[in-house]
């Protein structure tokens, strides 16, 4: 709403009359203008009855000036026009009152033709969503989801899986052992695999066994792009009579196929891992490129998990007779799967809890 004062420099009334004629002119402009408000209404009093340079306050003061035999007369005049504008203005203080309120009510009002303020709403993790999905390509070869603890003894996570004591395979799965945790094979400690989850599978039930283990674990590794002290992964065991290598690899190319999609082959490499015999590092035919690319450093394979036909010792160990029973194993990290698939350059996004990362559909 525009001032409802006149122009700066605008001569003041010198008469009763005049005076009148303005006020009638300044409260027709200010109609004119639209419905006043309480602010408006408030400016017009302090121009017209301030105490100090209010309209009619001049009117007043210039009673000195009078000629004697006029006084009378002019201050009855002036008296007249002060109840004039007192009442003029009291009415127009009450318009403006019900109309601010009227405005403030409707501002509360609900627009119903407008679009609903949707809620933000939050996302699967990156982690979870590719863990769902390599749990649905298993469930559909017949595989359950088996949990475990985290914190471990030493005897389900190292020597009950053909780790010896002394042996050098537990260097490179130095993991975090609990204080006050006891020694020897009761020694508590945070698990380095899901592998105690199988051993404890095959401790609580006979052949057939076809289960896959997530879950988070931990090691004594460095923080950088690639490597971290907790980590997510993903195994599976298969045990029943008659298991062989085909299986295992049979169950791979199942996997990778239905996965990474109908294209992707897997190439298996020898390699060793103390709770397998023969072990392998599987390898998928990288999805990205056919000439080779960055991702897969230009080699037109990808190494995703490793695997093996588990060793007869951790059979026995689960209290599975070796002679009868044999069965596979395999392994593969979740956090690398999905640092694959979207092209996630930085493993540390994954546990920074980045709403600008993770508000992505990761799908």
């Amino acid at each position: 709403m525009s001032s409802t004062r006149p122009e700066a420099g605008g001569a003041a009334p010198v008469s009763v009359e005049e005076a009148r004629g303005l006020l009638d002119a300044e409260l027709a402009a200010a109609a004119g203008r639209g419905g006043l408000l309480p602010g408006d209404v408030h400016e017009l009093k302090v121009r017209w009855l301030g105490k100090k340079q209010g309209v009619v306050t001049t009117l007043l003061a210039r009673l000195k000036e009078v000629p004697k035999e006029e006084k009378a007369a002019f201050g009855a005049g002036v008296n007249a026009l002060k109840q004039e504008v007192e009442a003029r203005l009291d009415v127009l203080e009450a318009e403006a009152s019900a109309r601010a309120a009227a405005l403030a009510e409707a501002a509360k009002a609900v627009d119903v033709t407008l679009p609903p303020r949707v809620p933000p709403v939050g996302r699967l993790h990156p982690l979870t969503v590719v863990r769902r999905r390599i749990e649905h390509v298993f469930r559909g070869l017949g595989y359950e989801v088996a949990d475990g603890p985290e914190i471990e003894t030493d005897w389900y996570n190292f020597e009950s899986l053909n780790f010896a004591p002394d042996h050098p395979a537990r260097d490179s799965v130095d993991t975090f052992f609990i204080e006050g945790g006891g020694t020897g094979r009761d020694a508590l400690l945070l698990r380095t695999h899901t592998s105690p989850v199988q051993m404890r599978t095959m401790e609580g039930r006979r052949p057939p066994i076809r289960v896959l283990c997530p879950g988070r674990v931990y090691r004594k590794d460095d923080i950088d792009p690639r490597h971290s002290p907790v980590f997510h992964q993903m195994e599976g065991l298969v045990v029943d009579e008659g298991i062989t290598f085909a299986h295992l690899r049979g169950t791979l190319s199942a996997f990778a196929k239905s996965f990474f999609g109908g294209r992707a082959e897997v190439r298996l490499a020898p390699t060793f891992f103390p709770f397998v015999e023969p072990g392998v590092d599987c390898a998928v035919s990288c999805v990205f490129c056919e000439t080779g690319c960055r991702i897969c450093s230009y080699s037109g394979w990808i190494e995703i998990m490793g695997a093996g036909m588990v060793h007869p010792n951790v059979l026995a160990n689960a209290g599975i007779d070796p002679e009868r029973y044999t069965g596979f194993a395999f392994g593969m990290g979740i956090d690398r799967i999905a640092m694959l698939l979207h092209g996630i350059p930085d493993l540390r996004l994954l546990f920074e809890n980045d709403v600008r990362f993770l508000d992505r559909t990761w799908s």
